[in-house]
Parts: structure tokens; sequence; C-alpha cells
């Protein structure tokens, strides 16, 4: 992401400055905004992209900063914030319904079983691709467990695995080399495979590792009972407000602790219905 923020500045200073570098004394609120204002016109970025961006910038600047190159904070002022989107995610019927479907070939198979891997463990893409075997350990309770960090944010995240996980590892095991776990096609092959088992299972969503995560969180994890702090831990994020923009509580869910709320306050009820 660091080096996609780069090449948009050296693509913005020549066509909003017409020049090819700027000194950091020349950092202001105003080349915030027009920098922001390329992102969203020239390069078509949505909110989100566009915030994604600004938090590396502001990140750049606060190491300028602390280095005493910058005496002044250029985004004093500037306000940007995401926007909350509704993530996609598949109920548990789908996600037999997609293990039901049959797949055309070994490939497809592979790509559905990684996507039920993500959907069982919350990793993403890029983690499911780098996993290996040394980070497969059995831990302090006897379970085996992933120990990792995520790319994205460079945060520990250990998974205790499931038995679906674990089934997947063993059906793939020794036919990955260099030490990883699974032979994982391409990013682009894997979405357009992905599409195509959507589209054949009648999927509203369109599957993408993010829905995996997402149902991983919602599905697998709140449905039941797992408590968003620990989803937190799980999903490796640093911040518990971005696992409640990935969390969906569903109305089966809602439904479920309503009814468990209702037997824990069944005494009490009757009591306050006498006195009606």
């Amino acid at each position: 992401r660091y080096r996609t923020v780069c090449n948009h500045i050296r693509e913005f200073l020549p066509h909003t400055y017409r020049r090819e570098d700027i000194p950091l004394k020349e950092l202001n609120l105003t080349f915030i905004n027009d920098f922001e204002y390329f992102l969203r016109t020239e390069k078509k970025c949505r909110t989100n992209t566009v915030w994604g961006y600004m938090i590396v910038l502001k990140h750049i600047v606060s190491i300028a900063r602390n280095d005493g190159r910058l005496p002044f904070n250029p985004f004093a002022g500037y306000i940007n914030s995401p926007e909350n989107v509704d993530r996609g995610y598949l109920t548990q019927t789908e996600i037999q319904t997609l293990m039901d479907a049959p797949m055309k070939n070994a490939t497809h198979e592979l790509v559905r079983d990684l996507f039920v891997f993500s959907v069982f463990t919350g990793l993403a893409y890029s983690d499911v691709k780098n996993l290996t075997a040394d980070r497969l350990q059995t831990f302090f309770d006897g379970n085996l467990w992933i120990i990792t960090r995520r790319k994205k944010t460079n945060t520990e995240s250990n998974i205790r695995l499931l038995d679906v996980p674990k089934r997947i590892i063993e059906k793939y095991k020794g036919l990955a080399r260099d030490g990883h776990v699974f032979p994982v096609p391409s990013n682009g092959s894997c979405n357009k495979i992905l599409k195509e088992i959507g589209r054949q299972c009648g999927f509203k969503v369109r599957l993408t590792y993010h829905v995996a995560r997402h149902t991983n969180a919602t599905t697998v994890l709140l449905s039941h009972g797992v408590p968003i702090e620990t989803v937190s831990r799980l999903l490796g994020h640093t911040n518990i407000k971005t696992t409640q923009i990935y969390a969906k509580i569903t109305a089966q869910k809602i439904s479920q602790d309503m009814e468990t709320l209702s037997h824990k306050l069944e005494d009490m009820e009757k009591n306050i219905c006498r006195a009606i």
C-alpha cells in the first residue's frame, strides 16, 4: 500500500502542480486536499480507498515529524472518515450449499476448499497463501493452532483449528512446495473461479476472501456466541471498531439470545405479570 501511495503521488505532482517533486516544507493542508481530490476524480478511488491511502500518507508525515524533518502537521484541520460498508457474508445454509455443489475440476475444488478454510479460520488470501507447516503447532491446550502474524497489519493472530480446516489441511498435505501448507493459485485466478462457483450456487453475494472473513466473523463466530473481543483477536484486528464493521448480528442470533434471556427471566416475568 505504501508503494501504491508513492506511485499515486508521482502521478499527482506533475498532474496538479506540474512538478516532479516537492520539498517537505511545502506539504500543507492544501496539498492534502488536492491529493484527495486527485484520488477521487483522476484515480476514481472510492471513499474507503481514499481513507486508507490518507492513513498511509499520514503515517509517512508522522515519521518525518518524529525525525524533525517537518516542524508542523499538514494534516491539522483535515477531516476524512471511512464509510460503514454493508459487507456480505454467507449463511450456514449457503456454506453447506457451497460444499454440496459439484466442482468441475480439481482446481475449482481447491479454490472452493481454500475459501472454506478462510471461512473457518478468518485468514485473508495472503495469509492462506503464505501459511507454512511450521506455523501449525500443538499449543498449551493440546489442540492444533495456527501461530502467525497477519501480513496486512503485522499483528499476532493465533487461531485454534476446528475440524473443517484440519480436514482441509490433511486433504492437501504434501502437495505444496517450500514448506507451504497449500498450493494456492494466484489471487486473480482464485477470484475468477470463486465468481464462477458463486454463480453456480446461485449466491447473491460475490465470493471473495473478504466475504470469507466476514462469514467467519458473523456466521461461524458471533452467531455461535463467541464474544466480539475474541473475534477481534482471531481476525488479527488492531481496533475492535474494525471488527464491528466486519461482523453482523443476524436475526437468528438475536432470537437465540432473547430466548435465553426469556428463560433466565421466566420467574421474574411471572411475578410481574401476576401484578399487572
